[in-house]
């Protein structure tokens, strides 16, 4: 991220006003100025969040207020954007969501919707309780146990969903306990901060109501979130130091605290991967912007978000501008080529190819989800439209450049035609011996363009009348010579334009070289572009497979065969391991790869269509 687009302190990013939830502009056009991509942590919790970890993680001592009452900033999520410490060319995109939990400004409805866009936007999400895991702090994550209410990964009309679709698109899950006082031991035996976590989610036995009403939030938990990590940090300072955390050095906080605060910040500068959406499209500060805004609309409209519907709208938007970009790349390359007119066809043939290649790149950089080819058909047609253009413009220019060439070889041989030097005896010849000798000069001069051939013919046509009328008044020729002459000007005349039809004849052979070759570059472009999406989604098919397994290994050890069971249907039966057969298949190829081949196979060489019927029939 460039230093012009540094964010010197947090900004408010979604704002509670009046009981409803409204996105603030300037944080989102300064995410719009992001095209980097980023990595989301969000941090959750009661209404005095991790202030100093926030600041910490964003190389700064003071940013994310600490504030030294009870007293809670905007309800909202607070946004702060820095370059990535480990990973280059990233942006951290940190946002911390005040006000939960706060009693004074206590909305427990948009509580529960902050936290599913936080929830919705994150790479990691942090969850912060203080003292230690007990039931309480379990409970109080309460919002955990409604996500599967707030968030639809498909649209109203599908299916119904499956929790394990969820853990594909969740982000990974820190517990942080504050203030945490106690030994990490359990039954005797000393334990790591996972292991108590762990130990924390544990499920009970039992079908009774307050059984049930236990295991909710701690079964979310571990199906949501399938990674998960926890931190125990002791209380930074003494307490009466706690009142100005922002304002103490290093050296005045506890070490076992810097110490963990070291391990945090280390995890979440390594561990936090890059916020992807469905099907592992990465997402830039732009991308983030704009779902921020689709979420945000959806819930103020009174609608759940639909993981599905956000990826389409987002897709449409990102692909409509990716046509826009790649267009533009197109156009700026083929400008210069454009200052250079009259150029051959070659030139202009392969500039095309060269500037279209690029442009079909930078398309594919930046779309996604165009499953239909119905952007990159567009790409492609606009493309065409402005090729055809560029080669009428090249074609008027090679014209006007050959006319002003034959006008001027022609000046002197006109002066003599004048002065009536042709209408002697013996003018006939000298006049057949001067036109030659021109059109030999004409031809000898480079980078005529490609109508050098058709405007001579047109040219050479015109002054038949006039070659006919001095052979007719040549008193030294018999009518025998003359009829002779007569026919060596129809041959001469045929003989050139046999060459006009030669040259556009080479033209198009060319041109339909060059259009055979870009098609077969766009065609290898598309195959890598979804050969990679495959991958991703593979991917995320095989995580969301791996988590059940472990899931289904730890409910058998803790014996809870019935629920190992369910898990073992819903990966052999239902829809995880049959949908990566299918997702590896060629059927994915043949569904969505042939048919763009088809549609760009059918826009057709309007190029070609342009040379060989206008041109062929304009003269």
């Amino acid at each position: 991220m460039s230093n012009s687009r540094l964010m010197p302190s947090p900004i408010c990013l979604v704002e509670n006003v009046n009981g409803s939830l409204c996105v603030c502009k300037g944080a989102i056009e300064f995410l719009s100025r992001i095209s980097e991509p980023v990595v989301v942590v969000s941090v959750v919790g009661l209404y005095r969040t991790l202030p100093y970890l926030m600041n910490r993680l964003a190389g700064q001592q003071s940013g994310f207020a600490l504030g030294n009452t009870i007293e809670s900033k905007t309800k909202g999520i607070w946004m702060w954007c820095v370059p990535h410490l480990y990973k280059e060319g990233h942006t951290l995109v940190l946002l911390d969501t005040e006000g939960l939990g706060d009693v004074d400004k206590g909305d427990s409805k948009n509580d529960g919707w902050i936290f599913c866009l936080a929830v919705l936007l994150s790479s990691t999400l942090v969850y912060n309780s203080r003292g230690t895991i007990d039931n309480n702090a379990v409970e109080n994550l309460h919002y955990v146990s409604e996500l599967a209410e707030k968030i639809k990964i498909r649209s109203a009309e599908a299916a119904e969903e499956e929790d394990s679709k969820y853990v594909i698109f969740f982000p990974s899950f820190i517990w942080v306990v504050r203030d945490f006082t106690l030994e990490l031991v359990i039954d005797g035996k000393k334990v790591t901060e996972n292991e108590y976590l762990e130990f924390a989610l544990q499920l009970k036995k039992g079908v009774n109501k307050k059984t049930s009403d236990y295991n909710l939030p701690r079964q979310c938990i571990r199906t949501y979130f399938p990674s998960r990590n926890c931190f125990v940090f002791p209380s930074p300072a003494s307490p009466e130091n706690m009142t100005r955390l922002e304002s103490l050095q290093e050296r005045d906080l506890v070490p076992d605290f810097l110490e963990v605060t070291d391990r945090f910040c280390d995890h979440i500068f390594d561990k936090s991967l890059v916020k992807t959406l469905k099907g592992g499209h990465k997402v830039t500060g732009k991308l983030l912007g704009n779902l921020v805004q689709i979420y945000v609309d959806t819930i103020s409209s009174g609608k759940v978000p639909c993981l599905d519907n956000a990826v389409v709208t987002l897709a449409n938007l990102e692909n409509q501008a990716a046509v826009q970009e790649a267009l533009k790349v197109y156009q700026s390359g083929m400008e210069k080529v454009k200052n250079k007119f009259p150029v051959s066809v070659d030139d202009i043939s392969s500039e095309h190819k060269k500037f279209s290649s690029l442009a079909t790149a930078e398309f594919m950089k930046r779309s996604f989800k165009d499953e239909k080819g119905e952007y990159l058909t567009k790409l492609v047609e606009k493309i065409d439209i402005c090729y055809v253009e560029l080669l009428k413009e090249n074609e008027m220019a090679s014209e006007r450049k050959c006319r002003d060439l034959l006008k001027n070889l022609f000046s002197d041989m006109n002066k003599r035609l004048q002065n009536g030097e042709y209408s002697q005896s013996g003018g006939y010849e000298l006049y057949c011996r001067d036109r030659d000798a021109i059109v030999e000069q004409y031809r000898r001069q480079p980078n005529k363009g490609v109508s050098a051939e058709a405007v001579l013919n047109e040219f050479l046509n015109e002054r038949g009348a006039e070659a006919n009328s001095i052979l007719y008044t040549d008193k030294k020729l018999t009518e025998n010579d003359r009829k002779i002459q007569e026919e060596k000007e129809k041959n001469a005349l045929l003989k050139q334009k046999c060459k006009e039809e030669e040259e556009k004849r080479i033209e198009s052979e060319r041109m339909l070289q060059a259009e055979k070759e870009r098609l077969e570059d766009q065609m290898r472009k598309i195959k890598e572009k979804f050969k990679q999406e495959m991958e991703q989604q593979q991917q995320e098919m095989d995580r969301a497979i791996e988590s059940k397994l472990k899931e289904r290994e730890e409910l058998l050890n803790k014996g809870f065969k019935e629920k190992a069971d369910l898990i073992d249907e819903e990966i052999c039966q239902k829809n995880l391991k049959k949908e990566k057969e299918e997702k590896s298949s060629g059927g994915f190829m043949e569904e969505y790869v042939m048919p763009i081949v088809g549609a760009l196979k059918d826009i057709l060489p309007a190029i070609l269509q342009y040379k060989v019927l206008t041109k062929g029939l304009k003269k």
